[in-house]
Parts: C-alpha cells; sequence; structure tokens
C-alpha cells in the first residue's frame, strides 16, 4: 500500500498521483511531424519540465541529485500565500504544455508528456480543491510525517546541523497548518468526526514525554564515529533543547487544538460528496488516483461483479480445505482459531521474512531484471502501530504491523508480503529509481500502477508457488476481495451515501479481515476519498495487459520479459502501459533490456 502510506515519505517524488489528463490538447494536429518539428517539441517541452522541476526542488517540494539522501535544513512552507503561488505556477506550466503539440514530439517524449502533464494537473488540482486545509486523515497526518526523517541513520556532521535547523523550522510548519486546518474547519472540509478519534495520541506521545524519549532524539542515540566525541556531545545537547523548547510545545499546541477545536469541530458527515464542490471533489479524486475516467457508478458496477468471481473461487478453496460450512461460518472459524495468529512479534517477523526469501528462490524464472536494493523487514514503529496498516512496504524497507496479534492472520501473511515486499513496492519502486535517462518527474509514484502492481504480484504468488496450504491461497483471495470491495465501499460512502457501519458490514461478510482491520480500513477510505479505488482497477489493467500479450504472442511469450517491461515503465498512468504494452506486441515481445 503507500501514501503517509510509506510512499508519502518520497519526497523525490514530490508526494504525488497523477491524473488522467493524458490527451493531447484538442489544438494538437494529427500530422506527421518532420524531424526538425520533432527536435523542436522535444526542446520546448524539455525546457518546461526542466525549469519547473528546479523550481520544484527550491519550494522543497522534491529532491534533485544535489539534496537526495541529505538532511533539508528546513521543512518546507505550507501557508496559504505559498500555496496560492504554487497553483499559479502550476497552472501556468499547463498553459505553456497546451503550446507543445504532442504528436510532433519523439516516441520516449511522448510518454513523458502524457505522464508529466497528467502529474501538474493532479498537483493543480488538489491546490484547486484547498486540500492543504486538511493535512490528516485516518491514515496519515503532518505531525508522524515529519518524524520519518528522524527513524533515518545519519552518515555526516552537516546532515545532523541541518536536522538542528529542521527542528528548529517545525514550530513555523507547525503554525502554518494549524491556519490551513482552522480555514478548514471554517468552510466544513475536515475528515468526518468519526474518523479521528485516538489520532491525538501520537501528539500526546511526543508533547508529554521526556526529550530524549521522543522519535526526534533517535539520530543522536548513536552516532558515527567520525564524528568527535566532544562535537557529538555537543550536538546531544542542542538536541535536547531544541526538541524542549521548540519541537514539544509544538506538538503541545497541536494536541490543545485537535482536542478543543478540531476534533470537536469536524464535520458529522462521511461522503466527499458533502464537502465544499464535493461532487466535483471526488470526481478528481477518482481520475487522480485510477488515471481513467470512470464514474462511481461504473466503479461500483465492477466492484460488484468482481467480488461474485471470487466468491466463487473462494467456495472451491473453502472446499479444499475440508472444512464442511458456508463462507460466515469458514470466516469465523479463521478469526478464532489460535492456529492462525503469532504468539509473539518475533514470530510474525520471522514468518514474513521466510516468504520473502521464498520469493528470491523464484525471482529470476519470473523477472529477468532484478533491482540492486535490498530490503530490510521492520515492526511499525510502535506510535503509529495502533492506526497503521498491516504492513507497507518502499525502497530499502517492509513494515510489518506487530501490534494487536490476533488482528494479524498468519494466513494472510504471504500476500502481504508479496505485496510490500518483493516482488511488489520494496522490489518496484527501486526497479523505476534503477532507471537510467529518465527525468526525474518520473520518479513519481502513481497510484493506480503502483498497487496495481502489487496486488498482481499477491494473484502472480500462486503461479510461483510461494502459498503452501489452501488457508494461505483463501488468504491470498480475502485479499483480493478485500480490494476488489473498496470499489465498492469507497464509491458506497462518498457517492451513494454509505453509512460506516454498512461499509464495514460489506467487509465482515466478504473478506477474511479481523475487526481490527476493518475498522480501521474503513476508516482510511472514509478519509482518504478515492485512493482505495487505485489497487484492483490497476490489477485489472496489468491483467489485462498481460492476457493480450499471451493471446497475441503465443509461445514467444515470456513472463520475464512482460515483467520488466512494465517494470521498466517506473508508474505511468494506466492508458500509458496499454499503450506499451501495445508496442511490447507489435515488436514481438522482447526484453526492455539491450
Amino acid at each position: 500500500m503507500m501514501q503517509s502510506k510509506f510512499k508519502a515519505v518520497l519526497w523525490v517524488a514530490g508526494l504525488v498521483a497523477v491524473n488522467i489528463a493524458t490527451a493531447a490538447p484538442a489544438a494538437a494536429a494529427a500530422v506527421r511531424a518532420t524531424p526538425a518539428d520533432t527536435a523542436s517539441a522535444d526542446r520546448r517541452f524539455a525546457a518546461i519540465h526542466q525549469a519547473e522541476w528546479r523550481w520544484r526542488v527550491e519550494q522543497r517540494l522534491a529532491s534533485d541529485d544535489s539534496t537526495r539522501g541529505r538532511v533539508r535544513p528546513e521543512l518546507p512552507r505550507v501557508d496559504a500565500a505559498i500555496q496560492a503561488t504554487r497553483l499559479a505556477y502550476w497552472q501556468d506550466v499547463l498553459r505553456r504544455l497546451d503550446g507543445v503539440n504532442p504528436n510532433a514530439l519523439s516516441a520516449p517524449q511522448r510518454i513523458n508528456y502524457r505522464v508529466y502533464r497528467a502529474q501538474i494537473a493532479a498537483l493543480a488540482a488538489d491546490l484547486r480543491f484547498r486540500e492543504f486545509e486538511a493535512p490528516v486523515n485516518a491514515d496519515s497526518a503532518f505531525w508522524t510525517d515529519v518524524t520519518y526523517g528522524a527513524r533515518q541513520p545519519f552518515a555526516r556532521l552537516d546532515d545532523y546541523r541541518n536536522y538542528l535547523k529542521q527542528l528548529a523550522s517545525l514550530p513555523r510548519h507547525f503554525g502554518e497548518q494549524l491556519a490551513n486546518m482552522r480555514a478548514g474547519l471554517a468552510r466544513g472540509f475536515t475528515p468526518p468526526k468519526v474518523t479521528l478519534k485516538g489520532r491525538d495520541a501520537a501528539l500526546a506521545s511526543v508533547a508529554g514525554a521526556r526529550p530524549e524519549d521522543t522519535v526526534f532524539y533517535t539520530p543522536f542515540k548513536a552516532m558515527p564515529a567520525s564524528i568527535p566525541a566532544t562535537e557529538q556531545a555537543a550536538l546531544r545537547a542542542q538536541a535536547l533543547a531544541a526538541i524542549r523548547d521548540q519541537v514539544q510545545p509544538a506538538y503541545a499546541s497541536v494536541l490543545r487544538f485537535m482536542r478543543e477545536e478540531y476534533m470537536p469541530g469536524a464535520r458529522a458527515t462521511l461522503a466527499a460528496e458533502s464537502l465544499p464542490d464535493g461532487r466535483a471533489y471526488y470526481a478528481s479524486k477518482i481520475v487522480e488516483y485510477t488515471t481513467t475516467s470512470m464514474s462511481a457508478d461504473e466503479i461500483h458496477r465492477i466492484g460488484l461483479a468482481e467480488m461474485a468471481k471470487i466468491r466463487a473461487e473462494m467456495a472451491v478453496t473453502i472446499a479444499q480445505t475440508g472444512f464442511k460450512g458456508e463462507l460466515p461460518a469458514f470466516l469465523q472459524f479463521l478469526r478464532t482459531d489460535p492456529r492462525f495468529y503469532a504468539k509473539t512479534p518475533e514470530e510474525l517477523l520471522m514468518r514474513a521474512a521466510w516468504t520473502a526469501k521464498k520469493f528470491d528462490a523464484k525471482a529470476g524464472e519470473y523477472f529477468g531484471y532484478l533491482p540492486r536494493q535490498r530490503f530490510a523487514i521492520r515492526p511499525v514503529p510502535d506510535d503509529q502501530a495502533p492506526y497503521y496498516t498491516a504492513g507497507r512496504g518502499g525502497p530499502g524497507v517492509y513494515l510489518v504491523n506487530t501490534y494487536n496479534l490476533p488482528a494479524r492472520a498468519l494466513y494472510s501473511l504471504p500476500a502481504l508480503t508479496l505485496h510490500e515486499s518483493a516482488p511488489g513496492h520494496a522490489f518496484q519502486m527501486p526497479v523505476a529509481l534503477e532507471q537510467k535517462g529518465v527525468p526525474p518527474f518520473r520518479r513519481a509514484y502513481i497510484s493506480a500502477f503502483g498497487e496495481g502492481w502489487a496486488l498482481y504480484t499477491e494473484r502472480l504468488g500462486v503461479e510461483m508457488g510461494i502459498y503452501e496450504t489452501p488457508y494461505e491461497v483463501f488468504g491470498m483471495l480475502s485479499y483480493q476481495a478485500w480490494r476488489a470491495s473498496r470499489l465498492v465501499v469507497d464509491t458506497g460512502v462518498h457517492a451513494k451515501g454509505w453509512t460506516r457501519e454498512q461499509a464495514q458490514a460489506y467487509l465482515r461478510e466478504n473478506t477474511a479481515l479481523s475487526n481490527h482491520e476493518v475498522e480501521t480500513e474503513v476508516d482510511r477510505y472514509i478519509s482518504w476519498p478515492g485512493q482505495a479505488l487505485s489497487y484492483y482497477l490497476g490489477q485489472m489493467a496489468i491483467m489485462e495487459a498481460r492476457a493480450k500479450a499471451e493471446k497475441a504472442l503465443g509461445a514467444k511469450f515470456d513472463i520475464r520479459h512482460f515483467h520488466d517491461t512494465v517494470l521498466q515503465l517506473g508508474s505511468v498512468p494506466l492508458p500509458v502501459l496499454a499503450s506499451r504494452i501495445d508496442r511490447f506486441i507489435a515488436e514481438g515481445g522482447p526484453s526492455p533490456y539491450p
């Protein structure tokens, strides 16, 4: 899964998702371009995106080669004035892009244009709807986002010095966030009140702790030996002072605001369509997170149809286990039998590691290109675990939630591990980052592609022989049903008037998720409109592309070449993926690598 869902920390991507606004402007001429026309169009397009990316780095919304991997000396500005400036800038970029004829671009730049224009359109749309006025949902919040840097190792003295400057900027950053939240509160643009329950706990854990026990002191507990001992002592003293005098008062201020104003005053309604200009807002979220122009009604119907198919597969798998009874009874059996649950956090982590190593044994049969970056398996931090999902993966890490072990079913762990580690997020994202010769905006994470790929790998686990028992196969099918049900629940809540209880009941009746997971997941969908639609629609696009390639290429189809071709794209809107596989077929299914 990734937004604060681990993927939200990818500042290299500018925290973007992508809109489907990939079609060429109507004014573009449908005539064959001359080589001179192509060279000119490529130069014009390059000038636009290169200048915008430099500006994005200056705004601290992205990283370049000089800043990637380094600690920033200041948190980004997020006040309303700077947001208006950014909106005007991106709207101007869109106008300039409309002046470029995409049909005149070279083939690689046509792909880049479609990805880039969609990306800028999504960034502008988020600002037009003033999403920055609600920087908290049931899954993430700005006060947890700023802790990610503290969890990374520092290698240089400058990193520590910059980090101290960053801590000094935190009160200003939090003050801007509070002003934005007050503006959202005044116009009714907040998450639903019911999804904010308990979100003050992380604030309290920082505000009321000893400075040395907060996450912000973590980098100072073990410092590089290259830094002299006297310098280390001085840095530690400065860190304790900054946390005590700047960070903790800022957290205390937000905590008071949340408890006294925001949580009591947040909206009682659930639907995105109940927000200001809500129908248009939810439509924009569908476009952003699915990269399609499908309506809520169409997506709802697809979800119901896919759920029926998965239920049929479930019935076959239940019979294979030898269980006598219908689905509701089987789900109750799975939720209550202790054999399906780890006794300790270490057992859960080790079982996740075992699945990851099983993939390693099969990787060469299904992928020609393997990423250089490895990943660690770590527990979700204690301060985030109660409201965190079962796991998150990305470059270098697979986080496993060891909180509330009776909610973490072992039969679902193989599917979760494939999704979050390899060949899912911790595999796909490094492959994208390792591609050479692509502009930096292509490093952005597009939810429909990334989540679709990760969900596809859960199904791929059947072919790879990862699942060892019918229970584990059922765990995979339950996860498939979980994602298909999101199409029903998300549109049900945000466009069809579903209640929270109705959404929870649908998940309980159709998946093997624990009650804890059902509640946290539904609250995530309620407070994060549209994001839940990414997964299943993205998987369907990849599976349809594969089926098309297998049928067209016959004996020439090589699964490694297909997977490499998909992953080499990085992360693109689904129509771009479909076009690339059409070319893959036309070329005879070759490897994309020399």
